[in-house]
């Protein structure tokens, strides 16, 4: 049996966008820090995959303003070490791809100034040209 705790009660519609783009059931992390102590980048997350995972599954505030998942290099060495078989790295990408898709439009990357494509995570850049490219 699995229990769902959601802040401020509801439904974590979130939480359901990333199980369902994923193929992931979150509920199976129990936060022993695997994932974190394998990834080379954890120093620049602002948020360790595993407490990343916590706070979507309380439905806390915030999650897609995280730099997190746009850090994360999808090498698979978390989801290569975790105990529960989460593939942590599809969890990233799809916080990613949802973040992208309520952006808006998507222009084209000749379309923006020089200035704002230094300022833009670089897998959003890698992103835009897979979906852009036929």
């Amino acid at each position: 049996m699995t229990t769902s705790i959601r802040i401020g009660g509801g439904r974590n519609e979130l939480l359901q966008k990333v199980e369902a783009l994923s193929g992931q059931h979150l509920a199976n992390c129990y936060q022993c820090g695997t994932c974190a102590a394998g990834c080379p980048f954890h120093q620049a997350m602002d948020l360790l995959p595993d407490a990343l995972i916590q706070h979507l599954r309380l439905g806390l505030p915030g999650i897609l303003e995280r730099q997190t998942f746009w850090i994360c290099a999808g090498c698979d060495t978390c989801s290569d070490r975790c105990p529960r078989g989460l593939d942590i790295a599809r969890i990233m990408e799809a916080l990613r791809q949802i973040c992208l898709r309520e952006g808006g439009d998507h222009p084209a990357l000749t379309q923006l100034e020089r200035a704002d494509l230094g300022a833009l995570p670089p897998i959003a850049l890698v992103a835009s040209m897979r979906r852009n490219s036929g």
